[in-house]
């Protein structure tokens, strides 16, 4: 019999000698979705409320970044952060240029959903506060945002487990993640079996606790 066909399918002592070096992509990981997510909400608000703008070259020039982001690949939206962007003098870390390219990509889509949450908000909530003499943004602050955001809320959780997945397209741009980090330890004793196993089940039980999460919050917010 060979060496080969005597070794394990599964090998539980290499699958905990590989586990720490997972641990420390996944803190890369985690800490690149958190990040990427903070400026994925806060740039889509102002997105959302720049293309409401009554002065339409303010809406105009919101709606033509937001298509031309959704419709085009993450991966390549990465690449020119990272390889693009230095020429003109403008250079990031690469975890830097990856938690930007995550978050520019996804407020695109969380523009379109605060536009949504922000439109379904009766017209007659803004005139009678502007009647009360709210003033603009004291009624963008106190009537129409606490309206409009729950409803939205499961959708932005969404886009925050679909982020957490697409973390491995941060390798390409030298960024040592959870994948990359199974890939590595793969490649030191060519035994993918066990790293990428437990990606997978990592990938799987975050995101379906992350999933529950934003069911139990859109819940209670409802």
């Amino acid at each position: 019999m060979s060496a080969a066909a005597s070794q394990p399918l599964f090998d539980w002592g290499y699958a905990r000698a590989v586990l720490p070096t997972l641990l420390d992509g996944l803190a890369i990981t985690v800490q690149a979705t958190l990040l990427g997510m903070a400026l994925a909400v806060t740039l889509g608000l102002v997105l959302a409320l720049m293309r409401r703008a009554p002065l339409r070259l303010l809406a105009w020039g919101a709606a033509l970044v937001i298509e031309f982001v959704r419709s085009t690949p993450l991966l390549m939206q990465l690449f020119f952060l990272f390889y693009v962007l230095p020429v003109t003098g403008v250079q990031f870390s690469p975890l830097a240029t990856g938690v930007l390219g995550l978050g520019v990509h996804y407020a695109a889509y969380c523009a379109e959903v605060y536009r949504a949450g922000l439109e379904s908000v009766p017209r007659g909530q803004s005139d009678a506060a502007l009647a009360l003499n709210l003033g603009r943004w004291r009624t963008l602050r106190d009537v129409i945002l606490p309206q409009a955001i729950p409803p939205i809320v499961p959708a932005l959780g969404n886009y925050f487990v679909a982020m957490f997945k697409d973390t491995p397209l941060l390798s390409a741009i030298t960024v040592v993640e959870l994948l990359q980090a199974s890939k590595i330890a793969g490649s030191a004793t060519f035994r993918y079996t066990e790293p990428l196993t437990l990606v997978g089940l990592i990938f799987l039980a975050l995101s379906l606790a992350a999933a529950w999460g934003v069911r139990r919050v859109g819940a209670r917010l409802r």
